[in-house]
């Protein structure tokens, strides 16, 4: 059905002006195409919306043992003093929180505010990779609804327009056809309205994670000036 419409498309761009007047006439040509390519459309949006789901679902769980890691363990070090224990379960960690725990943990000889400041860069860098193509999900769940609709009306304009050669029983046929439209947006739309609203919960949590040890990382950094025992950064700290 889309290649159909690409064929027409030239046909219908280069009509003449109707009874209706040229833009009527137009809009008239291209909704007598049908719904049926909308319909293509929102199925091809429903395998985006899958395939986003599937990567995110698969990246939080992944991260989830390192995340669980950092939040037990790294308060322990800190408490005990161990800098570069800390260091090395940080920087083991391939989650967003490890990376900007190792950066403010690498710095910490630098005072606080230069930890505080790192920190806050390596959470701006990298909380992409928490979000990522969460914008595109809510995109799909607030505009398939409408594109299932611009079907619906494309299908009852164009089951209206057959009245005028074909038997008027046929039209509540052409109506329901046109209706699935609307369905399978609605169908589209729910699961990526429902999807996007997890994975933004999730990424507030995992904020307020790193946040809560970033702090943690900072106290401790106001202790060490106060007992001047910044000598206790790991080696591969001093170079940086």
């Amino acid at each position: 059905m889309l290649t159909d419409l690409f064929v027409q498309m030239p046909m219908i761009l280069a009509a003449e002006a109707t009874e209706h007047g040229f833009l009527t006439g137009l809009f008239l040509r291209i909704a007598f195409i049908g719904a049926e390519w909308v319909l293509w459309i929102l199925l091809l949006l429903s395998f985006i919306s899958v395939g986003i789901i599937v990567d995110r679902l698969l990246y939080f769980r992944s991260n989830l043992e390192e995340d669980e890691q950092l939040n037990t363990q790294l308060p322990e070090y800190l408490r005990s003093g161990d800098i570069k224990g800390a260091w090395e379960l940080a920087s083991a960690s391939d989650s967003v929180a490890g990376k900007v725990l190792t950066a403010g943990l690498q710095t910490m000889r630098r005072g606080a505010d230069a930890c505080s400041e790192a920190m806050q860069s390596a959470k701006a860098r990298f909380k992409g990779m928490l979000d990522a193509r969460l914008s595109v999900l809510g995109t799909i769940g607030s505009n398939a609804p409408f594109i299932g609709l611009m079907g619906t009306v494309l299908g009852v304009i164009k089951s209206a327009n057959d009245l005028k050669s074909t038997n008027p029983d046929s039209l509540m046929t052409g109506v329901f056809q046109a209706l699935i439209a609307t369905a399978v947006g609605l169908f589209v739309a729910i699961p990526a309205v429902v999807a996007y609203n997890y994975f933004q919960r999730k990424v507030r949590t995992a904020m307020s994670q790193i946040d809560s040890l970033a702090h943690l990382v900072l106290a401790n950094v106001h202790a060490a000036e106060h007992r001047g025992a910044g000598n206790q950064v790991p080696q591969s700290a001093k170079a940086v």
